[in-house]
């Protein structure tokens, strides 16, 4: 028999705050990492039958994936001290989302049901 526990919180006025100082800190990352993946997506995908006769020419850069963003929040600490508050585990588990919300919007889940595009 498997047994769950849910457990409830009560914060306290500061705890919140700092609650939803974090998450607005999170949210900012999140659409600034998922932004960068659309960027780099728009600017380099190829359509197969087609190939338009006038396009702009985008700067080649690196694919954004799940490693190097992870890499970046060390200069992101360093860059915006105020981050440094956030666990970094949240920050990471951060870039885990999108880097699954991404996916699964670009080549669906297992069974190849594709996602929306994420928020």
């Amino acid at each position: 028999m498997i047994i769950s526990y849910q457990y409830r919180l009560k914060p306290n006025y500061e705890q919140r705050c700092r609650l939803n100082s974090w998450l607005e800190k999170l949210r900012c990352q999140y659409n600034y990492l998922l932004a960068d993946r659309f960027d780099w997506w728009e600017n380099n995908r190829n359509y197969v039958n087609s190939c338009p006769l006038v396009c702009s020419i985008a700067e080649p850069r690196e694919q954004p994936e799940y490693y190097k963003q992870k890499r970046s929040l060390v200069q992101l600490k360093q860059e915006r001290p105020w981050y440094k508050d956030i666990h970094a585990h949240v920050l990471q588990d951060m870039v885990k989302r999108v880097d699954l919300a991404f996916s699964r919007y670009i080549k669906g889940d297992k069974n190849g049901k594709r996602s929306g595009k994420p928020r």
